[in-house]
């Protein structure tokens, strides 16, 4: 390195897992890459990157695009890195079940003092190595009754794009990661550094971690109780409270509630609910290998019968029948 290149001020792996998605990928890469120089000149000045893979070669994307391995554990020295960044596959139990091949990469760089950064599901990897006790994760809303299923002693901040808790940090995956990757930049950039780009990247803004996401409460428009009553169904998911319950924690009458979601939804908040957990369950059989009475748990129904019953009046099939479809349309013989 010459007398005119600056040591970078940070320096990440990125440690993409089998089948992990573009999108934060892509967009946690590119947000490094605009501010790693000044102009658009994309040269490694004042942060760096290399990308980590268990063996040499390729690593394909859920989209079936391939990255390129940069570096193995082989021939990885953890002192010339700050962050190590681990993006998470399609499927949590799939990401899970990396844990024996990948615990001994995570486990070192810990112990070495870099900090570890899960995004989207790879918290469900960081669990499995045992590198979360005590602390907060953020996961995916699509992810989160299954992670507290799993892993009921280690805390869920709901309803954030990212968390930082100490060495460990976690981000709900999609285009929060450019949002995360600014604040771990302006940490060791400064802001204006971490904020270059944004325009370029047709970003309005850097969001919080505690940025409401419009798109997941559209329901919003219909009202502050109907909005809280929704957020709350979906953090309660997996349990037995009532819609009474529910609409004494908002501070309304359960009639009340009715009404509100009768005018905004044309349904009682009951039936919303209802629709709600089997929406879960017809995701959870697409994505997952869990028994029907594992995620029966997930969506608060302890009667598997019923549950299943219910899934058939709504989809036309037993849940046994529509996974068996799924898999036989998406691995055709």
């Amino acid at each position: 390195m010459n007398a005119r290149t600056p040591v970078p001020d940070i320096r990440f792996l990125l440690l993409p897992l089998p089948e992990f998605a573009m999108l934060p990928f892509g967009g946690f890469l590119d947000k490094l890459r605009f501010a790693a120089d000044d102009e658009d000149y994309s040269r490694q000045r004042y942060c760096s990157w290399r990308v980590l893979g268990l063996e040499p070669g390729y690593v394909e994307s859920s989209s079936g695009v391939a990255v390129r391995v940069e570096l193995t554990p082989a021939e990885l020295r953890y002192a010339d890195y700050d962050y190590l960044v681990v993006f998470g596959g399609r499927s949590a139990a799939a990401t899970e079940a990396l844990a024996p091949r990948y615990r001994s990469v995570l486990r070192g760089a810990a112990a070495r003092g870099v900090r570890l950064v899960a995004i989207d599901n790879a918290s469900f990897l960081f669990a499995a190595c045992g590198l979360l006790a005590g602390h907060r994760v953020a996961v995916h809303w699509r992810h989160e009754v299954e992670f507290r299923a799993s892993y009921p002693r280690i805390e869920v901040v709901s309803e954030q794009l990212y968390c930082f808790d100490g060495d460990r940090i976690s981000c709900a995956g999609g285009s929060a990661a450019i949002d995360l990757a600014v604040e771990i930049l302006a940490r060791a950039c400064g802001r204006a550094r971490a904020l270059k780009g944004l325009a370029d990247m047709l970003v309005d803004e850097a969001r919080s971690s505690r940025h409401p996401l419009r798109s997941l409460d559209e329901e919003a428009a219909s009202g502050r109780h109907v909005g809280r009553a929704i957020a709350l169904m979906r953090t309660l998911l997996a349990s037995d409270k009532s819609s009474d319950e529910l609409a004494c924690a908002i501070g309304i009458s359960r009639r009340q509630l009715d009404r509100l979601f009768v005018d905004a939804h044309g349904v009682t908040a009951s039936e919303y609910w209802r629709e709600m957990r089997l929406q879960h369950l017809q995701w959870r059989l697409l994505n997952s290998d869990h028994s029907l009475a594992v995620l029966a748990d997930e969506v608060g129904i302890a009667d598997v019968s019923y549950l299943g019953k219910m899934f058939r009046r709504r989809f036309g099939q037993t849940p046994a029948a529509f996974r068996r479809d799924a898999r036989e349309r998406r691995h055709p013989a």
